[in-house]
C-alpha cells in the first residue's frame, strides 16, 4: 500500500504532473522511470528499502556485494517521483522505517532529503513547487 498523502494524490487528483521546477520534468506517474534511470530491470517496490541513513558509495572500498547493494538502493522499497540534474532521482520510500519519506538517489550515493532527516511527500512537494531548499 502506498503511503499517504501520495496515495490520495494519484487516486483522487492526478497521476503525475508537469508542474514544478522545469529542469526536473515534473512528477512522474506511478510506475514510470526517468529515461536515464540506471537500473531499469528488477524493480521491486515491495522489497525492503535497504537504507536507514545516508550512504555515499563513491570513493569507498568496493566490497564483493557493492554493485548489488547500489542496485538495491535504486530498485527496492521505493517508487520514483522524478529526476533532478546530476543525475539525481527523487524516490518515495514505501517500505521499512523510512516509509513515507523522500530520498535523493544519485550516481554517488543516497541520502534523506533534506539531510539529516527526510521529509514526507507533502512537505517535499511544497518545497519542490516553491523551489525551496535544493532548488534555490
Amino acid at each position: 500500500m502506498l503511503p499517504e498523502p501520495y496515495r490520495s494524490l494519484i487516486a483522487e487528483i492526478t497521476n503525475g504532473s508537469p508542474l514544478g521546477p522545469p529542469e526536473d520534468g515534473g512528477l512522474l506517474p506511478l510506475g514510470w522511470l526517468p529515461p536515464d534511470w540506471p537500473y531499469d530491470t528488477h524493480r521491486n517496490p515491495a522489497a525492503p528499502f535497504p537504507l536507514r541513513e545516508a550512504w555515499a558509495w563513491e570513493g569507498e572500498p568496493l566490497a564483493d556485494d557493492h554493485y548489488k547493494r547500489v542496485a538495491d538502493v535504486f530498485n527496492h522499497g521505493s517508487i520514483v517521483l522524478g529526476a533532478d540534474d546530476g543525475p539525481a532521482y527523487w524516490v518515495l520510500v514505501v517500505t521499512g522505517p523510512q516509509r513515507g519519506k523522500v530520498w535523493a538517489v544519485t550516481e554517488v550515493g543516497a541520502y534523506p532529503y533534506p539531510m539529516p532527516e527526510a521529509v514526507g511527500f507533502l512537505e517535499w512537494v511544497q518545497r519542490w513547487h516553491a523551489r525551496d531548499g535544493r532548488w534555490d
